[in-house]
Protein backbone atom coordinates (compact mmCIF):
# COMPACT_ATOMS: atom_id res chain seq x y z
CA UNK A 1 0.00 0.00 0.00
CA UNK A 2 1.30 3.39 -1.16
CA UNK A 3 0.17 6.57 1.06
CA UNK A 4 0.60 9.80 0.02
CA UNK A 5 0.50 12.93 1.57
CA UNK A 6 -0.87 15.96 -0.20
CA UNK A 7 -1.20 19.97 0.85
CA UNK A 8 -3.01 22.01 -0.47
CA UNK A 9 -5.40 19.40 -1.30
CA UNK A 10 -8.91 21.43 -0.68
CA UNK A 11 -8.34 23.10 -4.76
CA UNK A 12 -6.46 23.80 -7.46
CA UNK A 13 -3.43 21.30 -8.07
CA UNK A 14 -3.23 19.82 -4.96
CA UNK A 15 -6.99 18.82 -5.52
CA UNK A 16 -6.03 17.55 -9.14
CA UNK A 17 -3.15 15.77 -7.25
CA UNK A 18 -5.37 14.02 -5.07
CA UNK A 19 -7.53 12.86 -8.00
CA UNK A 20 -5.28 11.88 -10.05
CA UNK A 21 -3.15 9.74 -7.43
CA UNK A 22 -6.43 8.39 -6.05
CA UNK A 23 -6.29 6.45 -9.20
CA UNK A 24 -3.44 4.47 -8.76
CA UNK A 25 -3.51 0.68 -7.64
CA UNK A 26 -3.19 0.22 -3.61
CA UNK A 27 -3.24 4.07 -2.67
CA UNK A 28 -3.77 5.75 0.59
CA UNK A 29 -4.49 9.61 0.73
CA UNK A 30 -3.95 12.22 3.39
CA UNK A 31 -5.21 15.10 2.59
CA UNK A 32 -4.17 18.64 4.36
CA UNK A 33 -5.59 22.09 3.71
CA UNK A 34 -6.93 24.30 6.26
CA UNK A 35 -10.52 23.86 4.87
CA UNK A 36 -12.15 20.66 6.66
CA UNK A 37 -15.27 21.12 4.73
CA UNK A 38 -13.76 21.20 1.32
CA UNK A 39 -11.45 17.91 2.60
CA UNK A 40 -14.50 15.92 3.31
CA UNK A 41 -16.13 16.67 0.33
CA UNK A 42 -13.16 15.73 -1.80
CA UNK A 43 -12.02 12.55 0.52
CA UNK A 44 -15.98 11.04 0.18
CA UNK A 45 -15.61 11.85 -3.79
CA UNK A 46 -12.61 9.83 -4.64
CA UNK A 47 -12.03 6.35 -5.76
CA UNK A 48 -9.23 5.78 -2.94
CA UNK A 49 -9.25 5.50 0.28
CA UNK A 50 -8.38 9.03 1.92
CA UNK A 51 -8.35 10.64 5.87
CA UNK A 52 -8.13 14.35 6.25
CA UNK A 53 -6.15 16.98 8.57
CA UNK A 54 -7.29 20.33 8.37
CA UNK A 55 -4.43 22.52 9.60
CA UNK A 56 -2.14 25.45 8.50
CA UNK A 57 1.06 25.18 8.00
CA UNK A 58 2.73 27.92 9.35
CA UNK A 59 1.57 27.68 12.60
CA UNK A 60 4.07 26.35 15.08
CA UNK A 61 3.05 22.69 15.78
CA UNK A 62 1.88 21.86 12.50
CA UNK A 63 4.55 19.77 11.59
CA UNK A 64 4.18 17.49 14.60
CA UNK A 65 0.70 17.11 13.95
CA UNK A 66 1.24 16.21 10.43
CA UNK A 67 3.63 13.60 11.80
CA UNK A 68 1.35 12.35 14.27
CA UNK A 69 -1.34 11.59 11.91
CA UNK A 70 0.43 9.44 9.30
CA UNK A 71 1.54 7.53 12.37
CA UNK A 72 -2.01 7.27 14.23
CA UNK A 73 -4.13 6.97 11.17
CA UNK A 74 -1.48 5.34 8.33
CA UNK A 75 1.11 3.22 10.85
CA UNK A 76 3.84 5.95 10.32
CA UNK A 77 3.92 4.95 6.54
CA UNK A 78 4.68 7.41 3.89
CA UNK A 79 5.85 6.67 0.23
CA UNK A 80 5.12 10.02 -1.64
CA UNK A 81 5.31 13.69 0.23
CA UNK A 82 3.69 16.83 -2.31
CA UNK A 83 4.43 20.12 -0.78
CA UNK A 84 1.95 21.78 -3.14
CA UNK A 85 0.45 24.34 -0.14
CA UNK A 86 1.51 27.89 -1.34
CA UNK A 87 0.32 31.87 -1.33
CA UNK A 88 1.12 34.58 -3.97
CA UNK A 89 2.99 37.65 -3.12
CA UNK A 90 1.99 40.43 -5.36
CA UNK A 91 3.18 44.11 -5.34
CA UNK A 92 5.90 46.02 -6.33
CA UNK A 93 8.80 45.98 -3.12
CA UNK A 94 8.96 49.58 -3.03
CA UNK A 95 4.74 49.42 -2.06
CA UNK A 96 4.83 46.65 -0.55
CA UNK A 97 8.48 45.93 1.23
CA UNK A 98 10.10 43.37 3.54
CA UNK A 99 6.35 42.13 5.42
CA UNK A 100 5.14 40.74 1.99
CA UNK A 101 8.60 38.96 1.42
CA UNK A 102 8.48 37.63 4.88
CA UNK A 103 4.90 36.14 4.55
CA UNK A 104 5.72 34.88 1.56
CA UNK A 105 8.63 33.07 2.51
CA UNK A 106 6.65 31.96 5.78
CA UNK A 107 4.15 29.18 4.19
CA UNK A 108 6.20 28.91 0.67
CA UNK A 109 9.49 27.78 2.15
CA UNK A 110 9.79 27.83 5.80
CA UNK A 111 6.32 25.87 6.48
CA UNK A 112 7.13 23.74 3.54
CA UNK A 113 11.04 23.09 4.59
CA UNK A 114 9.74 22.46 8.69
CA UNK A 115 7.05 19.81 7.12
CA UNK A 116 9.80 18.03 5.33
CA UNK A 117 12.14 18.40 8.55
CA UNK A 118 9.20 16.36 10.58
CA UNK A 119 8.20 13.64 8.00
CA UNK A 120 11.57 13.17 6.65
CA UNK A 121 12.00 10.13 9.33
CA UNK A 122 8.83 8.22 7.62
CA UNK A 123 9.64 8.47 4.24
CA UNK A 124 13.48 7.42 5.15
CA UNK A 125 11.65 4.48 6.90
CA UNK A 126 9.22 3.82 4.20
CA UNK A 127 11.69 4.24 1.22
CA UNK A 128 12.43 4.22 -1.13
CA UNK A 129 9.90 7.08 -1.13
CA UNK A 130 9.65 10.77 -2.84
CA UNK A 131 8.90 14.08 -2.04
CA UNK A 132 8.31 16.63 -5.02
CA UNK A 133 8.04 20.50 -4.24
CA UNK A 134 5.77 22.34 -6.13
CA UNK A 135 7.87 25.24 -7.03
CA UNK A 136 6.93 28.10 -10.21
CA UNK A 137 8.56 28.95 -13.18
CA UNK A 138 8.73 32.44 -11.27
CA UNK A 139 11.57 30.81 -8.96
CA UNK A 140 13.79 30.63 -12.41
CA UNK A 141 13.01 33.95 -13.72
CA UNK A 142 11.96 36.96 -11.47
CA UNK A 143 8.92 39.12 -13.10
CA UNK A 144 8.06 42.96 -12.06
CA UNK A 145 5.49 42.90 -9.19
CA UNK A 146 6.19 39.06 -7.95
CA UNK A 147 9.66 39.31 -6.22
CA UNK A 148 8.38 37.79 -3.18
CA UNK A 149 6.69 35.25 -4.71
CA UNK A 150 9.45 34.36 -7.16
CA UNK A 151 11.73 34.77 -3.93
CA UNK A 152 9.89 32.34 -2.04
CA UNK A 153 9.81 30.00 -4.72
CA UNK A 154 13.64 30.23 -6.19
CA UNK A 155 14.52 29.11 -2.37
CA UNK A 156 12.49 26.17 -2.60
CA UNK A 157 13.98 24.69 -5.99
CA UNK A 158 17.29 24.94 -5.21
CA UNK A 159 17.00 24.28 -1.72
CA UNK A 160 15.03 20.57 -3.74
CA UNK A 161 18.24 20.25 -5.65
CA UNK A 162 20.24 19.77 -2.45
CA UNK A 163 18.25 17.95 -0.56
CA UNK A 164 17.72 15.59 -3.41
CA UNK A 165 21.71 14.77 -3.29
CA UNK A 166 21.95 14.44 0.17
CA UNK A 167 18.54 12.00 0.22
CA UNK A 168 20.04 9.56 -2.49
CA UNK A 169 21.61 7.59 -0.16
CA UNK A 170 18.78 6.99 1.83
CA UNK A 171 16.48 6.04 -1.37
CA UNK A 172 14.56 8.91 -0.60
CA UNK A 173 14.10 10.81 -4.17
CA UNK A 174 13.32 14.64 -4.31
CA UNK A 175 11.43 16.07 -7.21
CA UNK A 176 10.88 19.57 -8.50
CA UNK A 177 7.46 20.98 -10.33
CA UNK A 178 7.60 24.32 -12.12
CA UNK A 179 3.87 24.93 -13.22
CA UNK A 180 3.76 28.48 -15.51
CA UNK A 181 0.57 30.24 -15.67
CA UNK A 182 -2.52 27.09 -14.16
CA UNK A 183 -5.60 29.52 -13.69
CA UNK A 184 -6.41 28.30 -10.13
CA UNK A 185 -8.93 29.88 -7.27
CA UNK A 186 -5.68 31.53 -5.86
CA UNK A 187 -4.04 32.20 -8.90
CA UNK A 188 -6.87 33.08 -11.65
CA UNK A 189 -4.68 34.48 -14.09
CA UNK A 190 -7.57 36.45 -15.79
CA UNK A 191 -5.95 38.87 -17.95
CA UNK A 192 -4.06 35.78 -19.57
CA UNK A 193 -7.37 33.65 -20.26
CA UNK A 194 -9.50 36.89 -21.65
CA UNK A 195 -7.04 37.02 -24.44
CA UNK A 196 -6.98 35.34 -27.53
CA UNK A 197 -3.18 36.25 -28.18
CA UNK A 198 -2.76 34.58 -24.37
CA UNK A 199 -4.17 32.07 -23.87
CA UNK A 200 -1.73 29.50 -25.06
CA UNK A 201 0.11 30.47 -22.06
CA UNK A 202 -1.89 28.40 -19.86
CA UNK A 203 -1.65 24.85 -18.41
CA UNK A 204 -4.60 23.27 -16.75
CA UNK A 205 -4.13 21.85 -13.07
CA UNK A 206 -4.23 18.40 -14.79
CA UNK A 207 -1.48 18.19 -16.58
CA UNK A 208 0.49 19.77 -13.24
CA UNK A 209 -1.14 16.50 -11.59
CA UNK A 210 0.62 14.35 -13.95
CA UNK A 211 3.81 16.22 -13.78
CA UNK A 212 3.78 16.03 -9.90
CA UNK A 213 3.05 12.06 -10.43
CA UNK A 214 5.84 11.70 -12.51
CA UNK A 215 8.35 13.61 -11.11
CA UNK A 216 6.95 11.13 -6.93
CA UNK A 217 6.07 8.08 -8.85
CA UNK A 218 8.05 8.36 -11.72
CA UNK A 219 11.03 9.79 -10.05
CA UNK A 220 12.02 12.93 -12.11
CA UNK A 221 14.20 15.71 -10.85
CA UNK A 222 12.06 18.38 -12.43
CA UNK A 223 9.54 18.86 -14.43
CA UNK A 224 7.75 22.20 -16.47
CA UNK A 225 4.24 22.33 -16.74
CA UNK A 226 3.58 23.61 -19.80
CA UNK A 227 6.52 21.78 -20.81
CA UNK A 228 7.72 24.50 -22.93
CA UNK A 229 8.45 26.91 -20.10
CA UNK A 230 11.56 24.90 -19.28
CA UNK A 231 12.64 26.85 -22.38
CA UNK A 232 11.92 30.37 -21.72
CA UNK A 233 13.68 29.24 -18.08
CA UNK A 234 16.76 27.93 -20.33
CA UNK A 235 17.31 31.94 -21.46
CA UNK A 236 18.34 32.90 -17.89
CA UNK A 237 20.85 31.15 -18.73
CA UNK A 238 21.60 31.44 -22.16
CA UNK A 239 20.85 34.86 -23.28
CA UNK A 240 20.42 36.28 -19.86
CA UNK A 241 20.47 40.32 -21.21
CA UNK A 242 17.63 39.36 -23.71
CA UNK A 243 15.29 38.10 -20.94
CA UNK A 244 16.15 41.17 -18.67
CA UNK A 245 15.09 43.35 -21.51
CA UNK A 246 12.08 41.64 -22.22
CA UNK A 247 10.82 41.92 -18.07
CA UNK A 248 12.15 45.87 -18.15
CA UNK A 249 10.07 46.08 -21.36
CA UNK A 250 6.96 44.31 -20.20
CA UNK A 251 6.95 42.10 -23.30
CA UNK A 252 7.30 38.73 -21.69
CA UNK A 253 4.45 37.40 -23.41
CA UNK A 254 6.22 38.21 -26.54
CA UNK A 255 9.44 36.05 -25.51
CA UNK A 256 6.95 33.46 -23.86
CA UNK A 257 5.68 33.02 -27.23
CA UNK A 258 9.24 32.82 -29.16
CA UNK A 259 10.69 30.39 -26.77
CA UNK A 260 7.18 28.44 -27.18
CA UNK A 261 7.70 28.18 -31.03
CA UNK A 262 11.59 27.08 -31.09
CA UNK A 263 10.61 24.46 -28.39
CA UNK A 264 7.69 23.00 -29.86
CA UNK A 265 8.22 22.51 -33.54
Amino acid sequence: MTVALITGASSGLGEATAKRLAREPAIELVLVARRAERLERLAAALPAAATVLALDLTDPDAPERARAHVERHHGGRLHLLVNNAGRGGRGAFGETGHEQVRRTMELNFHAQVRLVEALLPLLRASAPSAIVNVASTAGRIGRPGVGAYSASKAAFAVWSDSLRAEEHAHRVHVGVVMPGFIPTEGFPARELAGKRTTRWMLGTPEEAAEAIVDAGLGRRAERYVPRFYGGLAALRTFAPALLRRAMASGRADMLATKTRDQSNP
